[in-house]
């Protein structure tokens, strides 16, 4: 997929992105929480209006603290990615393009999703509380387990990237309608039919209750882990677009 020669900006106002000439800088999918110190930018993972949406804002505001949608133990591998010499890096979408924007402002990267202690801490109490069954947890610590070794796997190729040359491409990126040889307005409309096409599922079918104790643990985890980073000064994460909403809610009560 090509690259774009240059990264545009715009800046956020106090809770909503300001209008840019660029149509990728979609103010419904930036957040910016009032006395927070802090900037959600929701993506569609692997899109390109996402990935120049989420380096972008990272530029703009140049935070101390660059929180991704990522295990810990996975963020290593986005920020072995960001030493690439393109812009954005060829792998890991716009983790990778945002911890390249942040190795610029000397940012801090860290990884704010499970699997975590307070992650699996957190489960426990939902379960019990939900009174969800036995095999509603078993379910869910299987999809976790899957999620841990895919961390780990990460950190492994993360450690070889740092000792050789060698890059290793964990994931196959999401294949979308557009690519970066698309003009920004065409990247932008095929980003919201998708977003819509998404918002559009989740509010017609309810999730499995595995997936949405999962879900609902993993945003409070998000959420409380972007609270703890408020003392470190200004910060932006980059999330999931079904996450936005929910994760600033969490953080504005």
């Amino acid at each position: 997929m090509p690259s774009p020669d240059s990264t545009d900006s715009a800046g956020p106002s106090d809770d909503r992105l300001e209008p840019s000439d660029d149509p990728r800088m979609n103010g419904e999918y930036v957040r910016r929480l009032p006395d927070a110190d802090l900037t959600l930018v929701g993506v569609v993972h692997d899109h390109p209006a996402s990935v120049h949406r989420a380096s972008a804002v990272v530029r703009e505001r140049d935070p101390e603290v660059v929180a991704l949608e990522a295990p810990p133990l996975a963020t290593p591998l986005y920020e072995t990615y960001a030493r690439d010499t393109r812009t954005p890096p060829a792998f890991g979408g716009e983790m990778s393009a945002a911890a390249q924007a942040a190795s610029e402002c000397d940012a801090e990267v860290v990884g704010i999703d499970a699997p975590t202690g307070d992650f699996f801490a957190r489960l426990a109490r939902n379960w019990w509380s939900d009174g969800a069954s036995l095999g509603t947890l078993r379910r869910v610590a299987s999809g976790v387990a899957s999620v841990t070794r895919h961390a780990l796997t990460c950190r492994v190729a993360a450690a070889v990237a740092d000792r050789t040359s060698l890059r290793v491409e964990v994931d196959d990126p999401v294949e979308h309608d557009c690519d970066w040889s698309d003009p920004p307005a065409v990247q932008a409309d095929d980003e919201r039919a998708q977003a819509r096409r998404s918002q559009s599922l989740l509010r017609a079918f309810d999730p499995p209750k595995p997936v949405a104790l999962r879900d609902e643990t993993r945003e409070e985890c998000m959420a409380g882990n972007l609270d703890s980073l408020r003392s470190r000064g200004e910060t932006v994460a980059i999330v999931g677009l079904d996450h936005l909403d929910k994760i600033a809610e969490q953080l504005e009560t």
